[in-house]
């Protein structure tokens, strides 16, 4: 559910922690996490927030955006996951697109679309849905892209999800390529 300042306040309390303090204390979590364990499942309570449109703010003023494209270059498949969850849940803002356009994140996330794990080829394909606009364009519709993202659309029998997310992508960004 979204929220909005006035949600918020009545959900926190009159003595609640404020979203960004509490965003801010996951980062510092993060970065001081000792165990792979803890930094999987701080990435994936981040990822979560990323989603609503009330943390977007919040999300770049604590470079949560950058933090998820670090966790995508990790050898660590859950980080990678939750990484580009993350990216994908924020991406529906052009704000947060501009960002991680400007930290060289499409390759990253184009990069995902390889991945064995189910949920981050889904995360990888929706994000890509929402990076892709006139000024990175010809980044991500490379023709090597475009025919992974084609072969996911007509895998239907294997996965609707990956079929069904990545025949909304070629509609949208290639509607001649019917």
């Amino acid at each position: 559910m979204f929220t909005n300042t006035s949600r918020q306040e009545e959900r926190t309390g009159k003595y609640g922690t404020p979203r960004v303090q509490y965003l801010q204390e996951l980062v510092m979590q993060f970065q001081n996490a000792s165990t792979e364990e803890s930094k999987e499942r701080i990435v994936a309570n981040l990822a979560n927030f990323a989603y609503d449109p009330f943390n977007y703010t919040f999300l770049r003023q604590l470079n949560v955006l950058e933090l998820f494209l670090d966790c995508i270059t990790e050898p660590n498949e859950k980080l990678v996951e939750f990484g580009v969850g993350g990216i994908c849940n924020a991406c529906a803002d052009p704000s947060n697109v501009a960002v991680v356009t400007k930290c060289s994140g499409i390759p990253l996330v184009i990069q995902c679309l390889s991945s064995p794990v189910r949920n981050t080829v889904n995360y990888a394909i929706g994000a890509l849905y929402y990076l892709c606009n006139a000024s990175n364009k010809e980044e991500i519709l490379k023709p090597e892209v475009v025919d992974v993202i084609k072969r996911y659309a007509a895998a239907g029998s294997v996965s609707m999800s990956f079929s069904n997310l990545a025949q909304a992508f070629l509609d949208k960004h290639l509607p001649q390529h019917k």
